[in-house]
C-alpha cells in the first residue's frame, strides 16, 4: 500500500503502529509463498516485521533471501500471512497522516480537505 495523500509522493510507503496484533495460523504453501516474494516491496515488507516484532530469521534484503531455506520461507510466511493487526494505525511516512485499523481494516478515506 502507497499513501493516498494529497502532496504524497506516488511511492510514499506507510508505516505500522499496531496496538492490538493477532496471529492466526494458515496453511503453508511454498509455491503460494514464492510467487508472492516476488511482487511485495520487500523493504517496506521487512520494515512491517521489524515494527511487528516478527522479524527475526528473515533477511532485511530480498537479494540475502535463500528460497530453499524452509525455516527462512516459514518465518516469511508467518509474517506476511498469520500475523494481522487487528487496531492500530498506518502512518504516511512522508507527511505523518495516520490512517486507523479497526477490527483488521484500515480506513483509507480522506477527509475533503486531503483531496
Amino acid at each position: 500500500l502507497v499513501s493516498p495523500m494529497a502532496g504524497a509522493s506516488d511511492s510514499a510507503a506507510l508505516g505500522i503502529e499496531a496496538t492490538e496484533v493477532e496471529s492466526k495460523e494458515r496453511e503453508y504453501d511454498a509455491d503460494f509463498l514464492k510467487k508472492m516474494i516476488g511482487r511485495i516491496d520487500w523493504a517496506s515488507f521487512a520494515a512491517a516485521a521489524k515494527t511487528l516484532e516478527v522479524s527475526e530469521g528473515i533477511p532485511a534484503t530480498r537479494d540475502a533471501l535463500d528460497e530453499g531455506d524452509d525455516t527462512m520461507m516459514r518465518k516469511i510466511h508467518h509474517a506476511l500471512l498469520e500475523v494481522n493487526v487487528v487496531t492500530g494505525n498506518l502512518i504516511c511516512t512522508e507527511t505523518g497522516r495516520k490512517f486507523p485499523i479497526q477490527l483488521g481494516i484500515p480506513n483509507m478515506l480522506l477527509n475533503q480537505d486531503e483531496l
